[in-house]
């Protein structure tokens, strides 16, 4: 009985804190990143600029869980939180979720892809045209301006690894064992 109690009290404490993990990837972008992808990515529309700045926080935040989690169990639980935030969002219009979900699913698939990516300029680049593709920039795009949009989102990324740890906590290990040395262990 006591062993069930656990299990479900850790269940929930899981889930309360993808709540509370979510609730702050879910934060609204800065008027400042609005503005700046407003002029340079959006051709003026703040409110496109917000919507792809919000999915992009979305996106970024449970790439992270996925990616930076201690436990296997994060990154479900973020995702279910995050769909069910996502279901109760107020700027999301009356019968538009399903539209919601299948933008934020393709954010999710590029800016995994972006992340993955390896060639070229590094992940930074890929992000940022990651970003400016989606907020409408198809032409050549400038440099600085790629720059500019995978540094924003490299602090988004930042954010949200920021976030999980204070949520979720952190790997700590011995100061006298190399993390190498650990990757053998527990192996027979």
């Amino acid at each position: 009985m006591r062993s069930l109690w656990r299990e479900w009290s850790a269940a929930r404490l899981r889930r309360a804190r993808a709540e509370a993990y979510v609730a702050a990837i879910f934060a609204e972008p800065s008027a400042d990143d609005v503005a700046w992808l407003a002029t340079n990515g959006t051709d003026g529309d703040a409110d496109h600029a917000r919507w792809e700045l919000r999915y992009a926080r979305s996106a970024l935040g449970l790439l992270t869980a996925q990616r930076d989690a201690l436990d296997d169990h994060t990154a479900s639980e973020v995702a279910r939180a995050l769909g069910a935030r996502l279901g109760r969002d107020p700027s999301v219009a009356a019968g538009k979720l399903r539209v919601a979900e299948q933008q934020l699913n393709a954010r999710l698939t590029a800016y995994g892809q972006a992340l993955a990516a390896r060639e070229g300029a590094g992940t930074g680049w890929h992000l940022g045209r990651t970003l400016l593709e989606f907020a409408g920039r198809r032409e050549a795009l400038p440099p600085p301006l790629v720059a500019q949009a995978g540094e924003l989102l490299a602090r988004y990324l930042t954010e949200a690894n920021a976030a999980l740890r204070e949520r979720f906590g952190t790997a700590s290990l011995p100061e006298d064992i190399a993390p190498s040395a650990l990757r053998g262990a527990g192996r027979s």
